[in-house]
Protein backbone atom coordinates (compact mmCIF):
# COMPACT_ATOMS: atom_id res chain seq x y z
CA UNK A 1 0.00 0.00 0.00
CA UNK A 2 1.24 3.50 -0.85
CA UNK A 3 -0.31 6.66 0.62
CA UNK A 4 1.05 10.05 -0.41
CA UNK A 5 2.08 12.25 2.54
CA UNK A 6 -0.47 14.92 1.56
CA UNK A 7 -3.41 12.47 1.64
CA UNK A 8 -5.64 12.07 4.69
CA UNK A 9 -6.79 8.61 5.71
CA UNK A 10 -9.25 8.64 8.61
CA UNK A 11 -9.48 5.60 10.86
CA UNK A 12 -10.93 3.10 11.01
CA UNK A 13 -10.97 2.09 7.36
CA UNK A 14 -9.84 -0.94 5.42
CA UNK A 15 -7.37 -0.55 2.55
CA UNK A 16 -6.21 -3.56 0.54
CA UNK A 17 -2.68 -4.56 -0.34
CA UNK A 18 -1.17 -2.84 -3.38
CA UNK A 19 -3.55 0.13 -3.29
CA UNK A 20 -2.12 3.58 -4.06
CA UNK A 21 -3.61 6.84 -2.79
CA UNK A 22 -2.27 10.01 -4.38
CA UNK A 23 -1.89 13.72 -3.53
CA UNK A 24 -4.51 15.65 -1.57
CA UNK A 25 -7.04 12.82 -1.39
CA UNK A 26 -9.26 12.23 1.64
CA UNK A 27 -10.28 8.73 2.61
CA UNK A 28 -12.93 8.99 5.32
CA UNK A 29 -13.55 6.57 8.19
CA UNK A 30 -15.42 3.32 7.79
CA UNK A 31 -14.87 2.83 4.09
CA UNK A 32 -13.56 -0.33 2.48
CA UNK A 33 -11.05 -0.15 -0.37
CA UNK A 34 -9.96 -3.37 -2.05
CA UNK A 35 -6.60 -4.57 -3.31
CA UNK A 36 -4.62 -2.93 -6.12
CA UNK A 37 -6.82 0.16 -6.37
CA UNK A 38 -5.49 3.47 -7.67
CA UNK A 39 -6.99 6.61 -6.17
CA UNK A 40 -5.86 9.74 -8.00
CA UNK A 41 -5.26 13.31 -6.81
CA UNK A 42 -7.93 15.26 -4.95
CA UNK A 43 -10.34 12.34 -4.55
CA UNK A 44 -12.88 12.14 -1.72
CA UNK A 45 -14.06 8.73 -0.52
CA UNK A 46 -16.87 9.21 2.02
CA UNK A 47 -17.76 6.98 4.98
CA UNK A 48 -19.22 3.53 4.24
CA UNK A 49 -18.16 3.59 0.57
CA UNK A 50 -17.12 0.15 -0.68
CA UNK A 51 -14.59 -0.25 -3.49
CA UNK A 52 -13.74 -3.69 -4.84
CA UNK A 53 -10.36 -4.82 -6.11
CA UNK A 54 -8.55 -3.05 -8.97
CA UNK A 55 -10.81 0.02 -8.94
CA UNK A 56 -9.23 2.97 -10.77
CA UNK A 57 -10.33 6.45 -9.69
CA UNK A 58 -8.96 9.39 -11.66
CA UNK A 59 -8.33 12.92 -10.30
CA UNK A 60 -11.02 15.13 -8.72
CA UNK A 61 -13.65 12.42 -8.17
CA UNK A 62 -16.19 12.49 -5.33
CA UNK A 63 -17.51 9.10 -4.18
CA UNK A 64 -20.20 9.70 -1.56
CA UNK A 65 -21.73 7.48 1.12
CA UNK A 66 -24.03 4.89 -0.42
CA UNK A 67 -21.79 4.07 -3.40
CA UNK A 68 -20.55 0.54 -3.97
CA UNK A 69 -18.08 -0.14 -6.80
CA UNK A 70 -17.39 -3.77 -7.59
CA UNK A 71 -14.07 -5.08 -8.95
CA UNK A 72 -12.39 -3.50 -11.98
CA UNK A 73 -14.52 -0.32 -12.05
CA UNK A 74 -13.05 2.78 -13.75
CA UNK A 75 -14.13 6.26 -12.60
CA UNK A 76 -12.95 8.99 -14.99
CA UNK A 77 -11.65 12.44 -14.04
CA UNK A 78 -14.06 14.72 -12.18
CA UNK A 79 -17.02 12.34 -12.24
CA UNK A 80 -19.44 12.73 -9.34
CA UNK A 81 -21.91 10.55 -7.46
CA UNK A 82 -24.82 11.96 -5.50
CA UNK A 83 -26.44 10.33 -2.47
CA UNK A 84 -29.59 12.36 -1.75
CA UNK A 85 -32.38 12.90 -4.29
CA UNK A 86 -33.53 16.28 -2.95
CA UNK A 87 -30.70 17.97 -1.03
CA UNK A 88 -31.24 21.21 0.89
CA UNK A 89 -28.66 22.98 3.00
CA UNK A 90 -31.04 23.66 5.90
CA UNK A 91 -32.54 20.15 5.99
CA UNK A 92 -30.50 17.18 7.22
CA UNK A 93 -31.19 14.08 5.11
CA UNK A 94 -28.31 11.79 6.10
CA UNK A 95 -30.84 9.06 6.93
CA UNK A 96 -32.11 9.24 3.33
CA UNK A 97 -28.89 8.30 1.51
CA UNK A 98 -29.65 6.06 -1.45
CA UNK A 99 -27.45 3.17 -2.54
CA UNK A 100 -25.78 3.29 -5.95
CA UNK A 101 -24.07 0.17 -7.29
CA UNK A 102 -21.48 0.15 -10.06
CA UNK A 103 -21.08 -3.45 -11.18
CA UNK A 104 -17.89 -5.26 -12.17
CA UNK A 105 -15.89 -3.78 -15.03
CA UNK A 106 -18.10 -0.72 -15.64
CA UNK A 107 -16.56 2.61 -16.70
CA UNK A 108 -17.83 6.08 -15.83
CA UNK A 109 -16.43 8.76 -18.13
CA UNK A 110 -14.88 12.12 -17.28
CA UNK A 111 -17.24 14.72 -15.81
CA UNK A 112 -20.19 12.31 -15.70
CA UNK A 113 -22.76 12.70 -12.93
CA UNK A 114 -24.46 9.63 -11.48
CA UNK A 115 -27.71 10.32 -9.63
CA UNK A 116 -28.15 8.13 -6.54
CA UNK A 117 -30.31 5.06 -6.17
CA UNK A 118 -29.43 3.35 -9.45
CA UNK A 119 -27.39 0.42 -10.70
CA UNK A 120 -24.80 0.56 -13.45
CA UNK A 121 -24.56 -2.91 -14.98
CA UNK A 122 -21.50 -5.07 -15.56
CA UNK A 123 -19.17 -3.68 -18.21
CA UNK A 124 -21.50 -0.75 -18.92
CA UNK A 125 -19.87 2.38 -20.30
CA UNK A 126 -20.97 5.87 -19.23
CA UNK A 127 -19.81 8.48 -21.75
CA UNK A 128 -17.95 11.63 -20.75
CA UNK A 129 -20.25 14.34 -19.41
CA UNK A 130 -23.29 12.07 -19.21
CA UNK A 131 -25.90 12.67 -16.52
CA UNK A 132 -27.13 9.23 -15.47
CA UNK A 133 -30.62 9.42 -13.96
CA UNK A 134 -31.72 5.78 -14.24
CA UNK A 135 -30.20 2.31 -14.07
CA UNK A 136 -27.99 1.15 -16.93
CA UNK A 137 -28.05 -2.38 -18.37
CA UNK A 138 -24.94 -4.57 -18.48
CA UNK A 139 -22.72 -3.80 -21.52
CA UNK A 140 -24.80 -0.68 -22.37
CA UNK A 141 -23.23 2.52 -23.68
CA UNK A 142 -25.04 5.63 -22.45
CA UNK A 143 -24.28 9.24 -23.38
CA UNK A 144 -25.79 12.69 -23.05
CA UNK A 145 -27.90 14.70 -20.60
CA UNK A 146 -30.00 12.96 -19.56
CA UNK A 147 -28.07 9.84 -20.50
CA UNK A 148 -29.65 7.61 -23.11
CA UNK A 149 -28.46 4.28 -24.42
CA UNK A 150 -26.62 4.73 -27.72
CA UNK A 151 -25.04 1.30 -28.14
CA UNK A 152 -23.38 -1.68 -26.53
CA UNK A 153 -19.79 -2.22 -25.36
CA UNK A 154 -17.63 -5.30 -24.99
CA UNK A 155 -15.85 -6.25 -21.80
CA UNK A 156 -12.71 -4.72 -23.36
CA UNK A 157 -14.44 -1.39 -24.04
CA UNK A 158 -15.12 -1.66 -27.77
CA UNK A 159 -18.43 -0.68 -29.34
CA UNK A 160 -20.19 -3.85 -30.46
CA UNK A 161 -21.64 -4.14 -33.97
CA UNK A 162 -24.37 -6.79 -34.01
CA UNK A 163 -25.21 -8.68 -37.20
CA UNK A 164 -28.69 -9.68 -38.43
CA UNK A 165 -28.57 -12.69 -36.08
CA UNK A 166 -27.88 -10.52 -33.03
CA UNK A 167 -24.25 -11.63 -32.73
CA UNK A 168 -21.11 -9.51 -32.29
CA UNK A 169 -17.40 -10.12 -31.67
CA UNK A 170 -15.05 -7.88 -29.71
CA UNK A 171 -12.23 -6.87 -32.09
CA UNK A 172 -9.61 -6.99 -29.33
CA UNK A 173 -10.49 -10.04 -27.25
CA UNK A 174 -12.39 -12.13 -29.78
CA UNK A 175 -15.13 -12.70 -27.19
CA UNK A 176 -18.58 -13.19 -28.69
CA UNK A 177 -21.80 -11.52 -27.57
CA UNK A 178 -25.50 -12.05 -28.24
CA UNK A 179 -28.23 -9.39 -28.31
CA UNK A 180 -31.66 -10.77 -27.45
CA UNK A 181 -34.77 -9.05 -26.07
CA UNK A 182 -32.87 -5.81 -25.46
CA UNK A 183 -30.10 -7.42 -23.40
CA UNK A 184 -26.51 -8.40 -24.20
CA UNK A 185 -24.83 -11.52 -22.86
CA UNK A 186 -21.40 -12.97 -23.46
CA UNK A 187 -21.43 -16.28 -25.31
CA UNK A 188 -19.28 -18.70 -23.35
Amino acid sequence: MQIHESAYVDQPCQIGEGTRIWHFSHIMANCIIGKNCNIGQNVVISPQVILGNNVKIQNNVSVYTGVICEDDVFLGPSCVFTNVINPRSAIIRKNEYKETIVRKGASVGANATVICGIEIGRYAFIGAGAVVTKSVKPYALVTGNPAKQTGWMSEYGHKLQFDENGLATCPESGKKYALSDGNVTEIL
